[in-house]
């Protein structure tokens, strides 16, 4: 077992966790700056600041701790955020409330999925629920993957109560496809359909999310997800500056450098399969509709990736959702990143003793950014994060955003390297 200190770990996310539960409880008025000045003692006693601040709190009490945990707490337990991180929609697989197939039509391989839109309750934390319009009844929406070059069809039925639509951010020739109120059909009412159809380029990461008005609130209450477009190895081939933001000259060593890289982006290729992918949208809540958000998370649930009861030996408490993410120091590691918060400008993602590649957008076969431990992204970037444990002893390495207050109100999680 490694020297790390589980215990410590899971009290410090623990104790996070609780006072940002008992801070939002069942009073709507809290805001934002509330919760924070809650959670200011109690975090920095956590963490071995100080362990005299208990007392400098009148209103913390120890008796009060242990009121709320993660354990069987969720009541909604349809949406696993740990289900989510690891499962890519590609139209031959992916998740069961996701219908989907995959055929050929007119030389074009088309992935066509079902998208519903409903009006749904979703925990953010224990025991914290928020009324949300969600995509197939889920915050984020399904994370759709096609191959360059494909037609992604959605097949689009809207139940909620308000009208949605469905906006991809793709290069789109046809404006009727684009889901705005302006084109097309629209937006589509309660009981209304239609089928979008979107050529898959170019490949990269990217985000789709309703378009109706006001534009704000339909993305807040969760309306949006993740589209991969994985890299065709021999468009690389055959046009290889397309894939990277570089001029010096190509030879036949780069191009198969580049090939061997979109190989590995591919999922329809056996390269990929050694490399452990993730998708992570970075998402926030307005639980007062006040303006300013009071829960942060990657994958909606706040602290889903911290440390939770464990033996260090990858077994968990039964119900219980809350744990790192387990990876392989062997294992390269790559994360789609997504940024889908609502009220801030940018959110971000920072790793703790190590450094990782970063490609924005995920446009590039090349990394944009090389060996950094931070990046940002404004409201709707994202891109492809690139991670190597192999020289790490194995334990816990904490990643998180690094807005400080992000990172206390639930967007700070860890991996557990073995």
């Amino acid at each position: 077992m490694p020297s790390i200190n589980y215990d410590s770990a899971t009290e410090v996310t623990e104790l996070l966790e609780e006072r940002l539960v008992k801070s939002l409880g069942s009073d709507t008025s809290v805001n934002r700056r509330t919760v924070l000045g809650g959670l200011g003692v109690a975090g920095s006693a956590a963490l071995g600041v100080g362990s005299a601040q208990t007392g400098a709190d009148p209103g913390h009490d120890d008796d009060e701790h242990g009121t709320f945990g993660a354990v069987d707490e969720y009541r909604d337990t349809d949406f696993d955020p740990h289900q989510f991180l690891t499962t890519f929609n590609t139209g031959a697989s992916g998740q069961e409330s996701v219908p989907q197939r995959i055929y050929e039509e007119n030389g074009r391989t088309v992935r066509e999925f079902e998208f519903t839109a409903v009006d749904t309750t979703i925990t953010i934390a224990p025991g914290i629920e928020f009324e949300a319009w969600a995509f197939n009844g889920q915050v984020p929406g399904p994370t759709i993957r096609a191959v360059e070059g494909d037609l992604i069809r959605v097949k689009f039925e809207n139940f909620g109560r308000h009208a949605h639509t469905i906006h991809p951010h793709l290069k789109n020739l046809n404006p009727e496809m684009d889901g705005i109120p302006q084109n097309g059909p629209g937006v589509l009412d309660t009981d209304e359909s239609f089928t979008y159809e979107w050529i898959a380029q170019p490949a990269g990461t990217h985000f789709y999310h309703c378009h109706s008005l006001p534009l704000k609130e339909h993305l807040h209450r969760g309306l949006y997800g993740t589209i991969i477009v994985d890299p065709d190895p021999e468009r690389v081939r055959e046009n290889p500056r397309d894939y990277v933001n570089y001029h010096g000259p190509i030879d036949q060593e780069f191009r198969e450098r580049l090939v061997e890289e979109a190989k590995s982006r591919n999922h329809q290729y056996a390269e990929n399969d050694a490399v452990n992918e993730m998708v992570m949208v970075m998402n926030s809540f307005d639980t007062n509709f006040d303006g300013e958000n009071e829960v942060y998370a990657a994958n909606t649930r706040a602290f889903a990736y911290g440390v939770g009861e464990t033996d260090a030996e990858g077994n968990w408490k039964a119900g219980q959702t809350k744990r790192p993410i387990r990876i392989d120091k062997n294992e390269r590691q790559r994360v789609y990143l997504t940024n889908a918060t609502e009220f801030d400008f940018i959110n971000s993602f920072h790793t703790h003793s190590q450094f990782f590649d970063y490609y924005d957008h995920g446009t590039t076969l090349l990394p944009t950014s090389k060996t950094v431990d931070t990046i940002m992204q404004t409201q709707a970037q994202r891109g492809i994060i690139e991670l190597d444990y192999s020289d790490h002893q194995p334990g816990l390495y904490m990643f998180h955003a690094h807005q400080s207050e992000f990172a206390e109100l639930g967007w700070m999680s860890f991996f557990e390297v073995v």
